[in-house]
């Protein structure tokens, strides 16, 4: 259940995480649901061939997981995504089991607008992506 943190309530160090396995059917929906559908992806055989020797999911995929937990944990309900800073450090693999991190490094009280530095890890504890949002809150 999504859960809403009012402004005031935020403060600088609070964090808030989200896990998923990513799963063969996930990467499929997000190819569908954006029409990336680049070999590396989705192709078994292509992917082989590949830097990675092995399908790879999307990393966008991983920088959906940080935008759920801005919307559904920190702050939550009511939240603003307004930019997103993201670097991709290591692919995500089918299987993976990402923990998307979010914690709160700023706040600007007269334009109620808090800064996030968010993280995606995998199973290993390997810093995956990397970045820093920007959200509104009521």
């Amino acid at each position: 259940m999504a859960r809403s943190v009012m402004y005031e309530d935020i403060h600088i160090g609070d964090k808030a995480s989200l896990s998923k396995t990513i799963s063969e059917h996930d990467v499929y929906a997000f190819a569908g649901i954006t029409g990336d559908f680049n070999p590396v992806h989705i192709n078994a055989e292509f992917a082989k061939k590949s830097l990675f020797k092995q399908r790879i999911a999307h990393g966008m995929l991983s920088a959906g997981l940080i935008s759920a937990v801005l919307g559904t944990e920190l702050p939550g309900v009511d939240t603003i995504y307004m930019n997103q800073e993201l670097s991709f450090l290591a692919p995500v693999m089918y299987g993976d089991t990402l923990t998307a991190t979010v914690e709160c490094v700023e706040k600007d009280d007269n334009k109620h607008r808090i800064i996030f530095r968010t993280t995606v890890t995998n199973q290993d504890n390997k810093l995956v992506t990397d970045g820093k949002a920007r959200v509104m809150k009521k």
